[in-house]
């Protein structure tokens, strides 16, 4: 239960604002905790004035150990994120399991899922309202299905360009820049990873439109790029390979972030050292703290430098140190040790979640963490940890919309190709990659550039990226959206004419 320091409060409204059980609420400028509040502390985080305090929990409420937020669920209620309810002194999950309900196999989507032929190689009919340069057909199982392709110059395209790396390459929203000129920007980032998204229409009709649409080409054809980010990094990228950052090869992705290594490892880590610190620049782990090392140690006494989040979980500033945070020296990632908790001889290790680097330290009578060399048993350990992190890569989506005129190519009813996208009777593929197809208006999709064809992009100086583009369909269907019936060709026809390669299937 939340306590209120009427004193203190000046009725900002901000702990009601953000409680998510609607148990705070604001009488007379200030703050009231309800009799549904789980202390999910959700309010604590954002008084401004140091009003609030955790209390007493509500006699027979039940500690949610379901995640590290740890609410104190009182009976007949929910904890923050309304899964359990505290039935009689039990949690019950208060949702029933979904299934999916049986079906029988749809083959007309596996005959549907790969195109006859893609549309690298193929060229493009201009203006768009002539037929596609290619329409085939072949028989398929039991099916008659056609493959429509062409080579579309695509002024909306974009790429989102993902970079396994620990180290910190940039604030989100900086500009990314390719030989001074703005190609893109960087946006949020994900598990171990930052990202990138370059182009957009804006980008690719502005003044350095050809910059833009040569380095989406040049990524997309799995080239060595160099980009430069607004008060960042310095990064050369080629996809399927590891990132080099600021000059040096990142090869090593983390195995998580510094909480989950602490879940993933706690009895390993305390097996050999008293507490842990394993720095991350989003989460920070500390393992006496966090719940899988409180089940096997006792708490050391050891405070951080980060931002307490959850039990366990500390928030660091970025930075070019240990673990992409700005920790240069490993000893200042202890803030404290409370001598209270702590002992002589205590060994503390404070590592990165890559697992490359760690520092072993040890207290000393004064409660003072002295560096110790690794023991061997630390040391093979660390071996082990490191094992577990992935190969560090350059991955990219090529993220676009044809909802435009190319769709004149294959049918005299544009909407009609638009609404078989969506209803999946007609299958989107960009050089012979499965496409996904984003809810809503027109056809906007994201490809992986690793599923394509080798070197499937070219550009135009209008300026536009010129992407292959296929829809597979059944025939009748095909008929149904007013397709272009008679530009169709048997596929046997066109291999008979000999311009054409075979492309090992991905």
């Amino acid at each position: 239960m939340i306590r209120v320091d009427a004193e203190k409060c000046s009725g900002c409204r901000e702990c009601e604002k953000n409680c998510p059980l609607g148990a705070v609420r604001v009488v007379g400028k200030k703050a009231v905790a309800g009799a549904g509040c789980s202390a999910c502390q959700a309010c604590l985080k954002v008084c401004r004035t140091g009003a609030l305090t955790l209390g007493e929990p509500v006699p027979g409420s039940v500690t949610c150990t379901f995640c590290g937020v740890r609410c104190e669920i009182p009976p007949g209620l929910t904890g923050a994120c309304k899964r359990f309810t505290n039935t009689g002194g039990d949690l019950v999950r208060n949702r029933p399991l979904q299934i999916p309900e049986p079906l029988p196999p749809d083959m007309e989507r596996a005959v549907l899922s790969r195109p006859l032929i893609t549309a690298v190689g193929a060229g493009a009919s201009y203006p768009d309202c002539h037929p596609a340069p290619y329409i085939v057909q072949d028989r398929v199982g039991d099916f008659d299905v056609v493959t429509v392709v062409t080579e579309a110059p695509i002024s909306y395209s974009s790429m989102i360009v993902k970079i396994d790396t620990n180290l910190h390459i940039g604030d989100e929203g900086s500009l990314v820049k390719r030989d001074g000129k703005a190609v893109g920007m960087v946006t949020a980032e994900q598990y171990g990873s930052h990202v990138l998204l370059l182009g957009g229409v804006n980008r690719v009709k502005g003044p350095h439109g050809l910059t833009v649409v040569r380095t989406m080409v040049e990524l997309g054809n799995r080239e060595p790029v160099r980009l430069k980010i607004d008060g960042g990094s310095v990064l050369d990228l080629q996809v399927g390979r590891p990132p080099v950052v600021n000059g040096s090869l990142d090869e090593k992705m983390r195995v998580g972030c510094g909480g989950a290594c602490c879940g993933l490892f706690a009895g390993l880590l305390a097996g050999v050292v008293d507490e842990a610190i394993i720095l991350d620049h989003h989460i920070t782990g500390l393992l006496t703290r966090h719940p899988a090392g409180a089940e096997l140690l006792p708490y050391s006494g050891v405070e951080p430098v980060g931002r307490p989040a959850t039990p366990g979980r500390y928030f660091f500033d970025h930075g070019s140190g240990w673990g992409g945070t700005n920790i240069e020296d490993p000893r200042q990632a202890i803030k404290s040790v409370d001598m209270n908790y702590a002992r002589p001889g205590m060994k503390i290790l404070v590592a990165e979640t890559t697992w490359r680097n760690v520092a072993l330290f040890v207290v000393n009578a004064d409660g003072e963490p002295v560096r110790a060399p690794l023991p061997e048993e630390v040391e093979e350990l660390r071996r082990m940890l490191a094992s577990n992190c992935e190969e560090a890569r350059v991955s990219a989506v090529y993220y676009a919309g044809v909802g435009g005129s190319a769709r004149a190519g294959v049918t005299v009813n544009p909407i009609e190709l638009t609404r078989a996208v969506h209803r999946g009777d007609a299958v989107l593929s960009i050089a012979g990659a499965p496409a996904y197809v984003m809810p809503g208006g027109g056809i906007t999709f994201l490809a992986d550039v690793e599923q394509m064809v080798e070197k499937p992009f070219t550009y135009t100086t209008s300026p536009a990226v010129v992407a292959p583009v296929e829809y597979t369909i059944l025939r009748h269907k095909y008929a149904g959206i007013g397709g272009h019936i008679s530009s169709i060709r048997p596929l046997s026809e066109v291999i008979r004419e000999g311009r054409f390669q075979w492309y090992p299937r991905r």
